[in-house]
């Protein structure tokens, strides 16, 4: 068994007795400034603990083959219809999808760029098959030409007014007219205008009364409208709600359409007006027509992380558009690359990398409109985008996480003139690199020992100045008494 005495034998830290040390001013100075120095090394250390390291290496991007890019946007445009626009995606590899809606919603705006109703055609416009009659059959005028000043007079007059705006160059329009113009003769033999009163058939020529189309948002020819007499006039100067025909366009299927809509208004309509019978019919082929010109094109695509494009534009296979009428001009809300970071996320990445983020989103809330005049007609809005991929990881326990990422963009824009119909154009281009940002985790165990070597190393240094001090002014006082050593 061991003893006391040689346990003591290894204390490094003797005693000395109280009597024989001694206090001096120096002394007590010197402990004070020691101990501010401890705290405020503590302070600094601390601090340098708290604070993020990260290394910032540019390498090849690591995404893996075949991985999807997501391209979220917000996009109002004041004088493109909802009924047309189209978003389309094509890319370098071939890749070309038309009229993409399963992702995207679409909503009719007013001229301040406010929603004027609920969400525009969920659902695809159906695919229109027969443009007109097979064969050739000269037939006479069946429909009413209508004017702009006779349109309030045969909308307030008849039950339903149904009417083909067209434009005389136009391929389908000129497809569409003997159909029409026989439907129109059917018709009004079975359903007198005179007598029964409950429909008529009309026609507008848009290249002579633009106001009139303008009036009703028609831009793809032709569009046959509608109009509904009783509740769907609102008082909006005299502006009628009304429906898009979206079916066939042979003789017998707008024979049989027209036969649906008379059917639910009884003869004597004048009393029943305000009666809404049109639940029975076929919403296949019947949509409401925009109420404005203006529409919000809202939602994400997924498209290859190779260069591309993302087209919005005025499109339709069964209609035709006069580009120089066509105005692509448009306000953007949101567009951005990469999945959406939350809240949390975003506070995260300012705290890894404070300059991370703030071109994320370099389109937001800036406006590329054109005043429709002659200089201005025929024009395609391109936006040039460059996005590069930042990839924020750690290191723990030797091994790499992936926190999150995010993709940054420049963006040139440029007005140019075409001879096709306008678009608005965004082309991608992803860089092959990545910015790659690695946080350094600090141990804890080297903290303690900072914290241990700066205690030690003070109360060291403070002790060796101390005795410098008490030596030198014993020399002193020795030197003044005459005393020799």
């Amino acid at each position: 068994m061991i003893s006391s005495s040689k346990l003591k034998a290894v204390d490094f830290y003797r005693k000395i007795p109280r009597d024989l040390t001694e206090a001096s001013l120096s002394g007590a100075g010197l402990s004070i400034i020691a101990a501010l120095s401890m705290v405020f090394l503590f302070g600094m250390e601390l601090n340098d603990y708290m604070t993020v390291n990260t290394s910032t290496a540019v390498v090849v991007d690591r995404s893996p083959d075949g991985e999807f890019l997501r391209i979220d946007f917000n996009i109002s445009f004041p004088s493109l219809s909802c009924e047309f626009a189209s978003v389309d995606v094509s890319d370098i590899l071939g890749t070309n999808r038309l009229n993409i809606t399963k992702t995207i919603r679409k909503f009719s705006i007013d001229p301040n760029l406010k929603p004027t109703g609920s969400e525009y055609h969920p659902g695809p416009i159906p695919t229109v098959s027969k443009h007109g009659d097979d064969f050739e059959e000269e037939s006479g005028d069946g429909s009413v030409l209508i004017t702009t000043a006779s349109f309030d007079q045969y909308a307030h007059q008849y039950a339903i007014l149904a009417v083909n705006f067209y434009a005389p160059w136009c391929y389908w329009s000129n497809r569409l007219r003997p159909a029409w113009e026989r439907t129109a003769k059917i018709i009004r033999e079975r359903y007198d205008p005179e007598v029964d009163g409950r429909i008529l058939m009309g026609k507008v020529d848009c290249t002579e009364q633009i106001n009139l189309c303008r009036r009703h948002h028609i831009q793809g020819y032709p569009s046959i409208r509608i109009f509904r007499k009783g509740s769907d006039v609102r008082e909006d100067h005299g502006h009628h709600e009304h429906e898009s025909y979206y079916g066939e366009r042979d003789t017998d299927s707008l024979v049989a359409a027209m036969e649906t809509l008379v059917a639910s208004i009884p003869k004597v309509f004048r009393e029943l007006a305000l009666e809404d019978k049109s639940e029975a019919q076929n919403d296949s082929v019947k949509r409401p027509a925009p109420s404005t010109s203006g529409c919000r094109v809202e939602g994400f695509v997924r498209v290859k992380k190779v260069p591309g494009n993302l087209i919005i534009s005025a499109r339709s296979g069964a209609h035709s558009f006069d580009a120089s009428l066509m105005n692509v001009s448009h306000v953007i809300s949101h567009f951005s690359f990469g999945k959406k970071l939350s809240l949390r996320m975003h506070s995260e990445m300012k705290r890894l990398t404070p300059l991370l983020g703030g071109s994320h989103d370099r389109l937001a809330d800036k406006s590329y409109i054109i005043s429709h005049d002659d200089n201005k007609a025929n024009v395609t809005i391109e936006h040039y985008l460059q996005l590069v991929k930042t990839e924020i990881v750690t290191r723990k326990s030797s091994k790499e996480l992936k926190l999150f990422e995010e993709y940054e963009y420049t963006a040139h824009s440029s007005l140019v003139h075409s001879l096709d119909i306008p678009v608005s154009k965004f082309h991608f281009e992803p860089s092959p690199m990545q910015v790659l940002v690695t946080e350094i985790p600090k141990s804890f165990s080297h903290f303690i020992t900072n914290l241990c070597a700066i205690t030690g190393g003070v109360f060291t240094v403070a002790g060796i100045l101390d005795s410098i001090l008490h030596n030198t002014m014993r020399i002193v006082k020795k030197v003044e008494l005459g005393k020799q050593f």
